[in-house]
């Protein structure tokens, strides 16, 4: 059977982490963590996810000319990624500087680098690619123009949109009608709603917030408490799995990867909600962004 293309559009960064017992406060040094260099950047780990869990993946992103940028394409084709790099040679690639405690909680600050100049008309040539897919995934680490540039794109090709909108930020008002299914977590629902959402119930409120604005489907991640979702007039909750968390990086991603993979197979809201969040379930067991991405023989047990 072949498999249902998934387009994932978004960043490409290198992650510098460092674990220690605590977060330090401002103006604080904390000593004795370790240091890993790992591959991350929330569309990458978002592609990654895709293609690990059985999604036929391309992936869309801008690197700069330089080793970071070099490194990236042979390593998503690793993967089985469908990675169409575009290099821009005034920006650096991007970085980030992730900060994990002794509870996997962590702290992030990103250079954006070229994933900052992605534009419409770097995606303009992968048109035709993004109206046959049968899913388009992106955040919001690249310019907000690019995503709702995109959205139009598949929204009239009748392609599914899935946009996890991280980081929290606005998003224009004419974006949420193209949204087939948006993925905020606590924050980021609070951030686009004015909804305080802590659990369940705040999350529903939210989520009304968001269909009346033409959103399709939303699915708000919970952390702990699993995740809870909002479509067709139906909602319900999947619990969270319970694990020992390690560390939370790009456990958000593999649940968005998990979760257009389950879409594209025609999972039903409930069965796809549930696989993703087995999925992430398993990320925050292991270090690191996309080397905590699970594989689908992991799943399907």
């Amino acid at each position: 059977m072949q498999m249902a293309r998934i387009v994932v559009i978004g960043s490409t960064n290198t992650d510098m982490v460092v674990r220690s017992a605590r977060i330090p406060v401002p103006g604080e040094t904390v000593t004795g963590g370790t240091f890993l260099l790992n591959p991350g950047g929330k569309g990458a780990n978002q592609a990654v996810a895709c293609a690990r869990l059985g999604g036929d993946t391309m992936f869309v992103a801008k690197v700069g000319d330089d080793a970071f940028g070099r490194e990236t394409g042979p390593r998503l084709a690793a993967d089985g990624i469908d990675a169409r790099l575009i290099t821009d040679p005034s920006e650096a690639s991007g970085v980030a500087l992730i900060l994990v405690d002794g509870e996997g909680r962590n702290c992030i600050s990103v250079a954006p680098g070229a994933n900052a100049t992605l534009m419409p008309s770097d995606l303009e040539p992968l048109r035709s690619e993004i109206e046959r897919a049968a899913a388009l995934v992106m955040q919001l680490e690249t310019p907000i123009e690019t995503v709702a540039w995109a959205a139009r794109v598949a929204h009239d090709a009748g392609v599914a949109v899935v946009l996890n909108p991280a980081p929290a930020a606005e998003l224009p008002a004419d974006l949420y009608a193209r949204i087939d299914w948006i993925t905020p977590n606590e924050t980021e629902a609070t951030l686009l709603t004015g909804v305080a959402v802590a659990d369940a119930a705040s999350a529903k409120n939210a989520a009304a917030v968001l269909h009346s604005r033409g959103v399709k489907g939303v699915v708000v991640t919970l952390g702990a408490q699993g995740a809870f979702w909002s479509a067709g007039g139906l909602c319900g909750s999947v619990p969270a799995c319970p694990v020992a968390a390690v560390d939370t990086v790009a456990a958000g991603d593999t649940f968005n990867g998990a979760f257009a993979v389950a879409l594209t197979e025609g999972k039903p809201v409930a069965d796809a909600v549930a696989f993703a969040v087995k999925a992430a379930s398993i990320a925050v067991t292991r270090p690191g962004a996309q080397a905590s991405v699970p594989r689908r023989s992991e799943i399907d047990i």
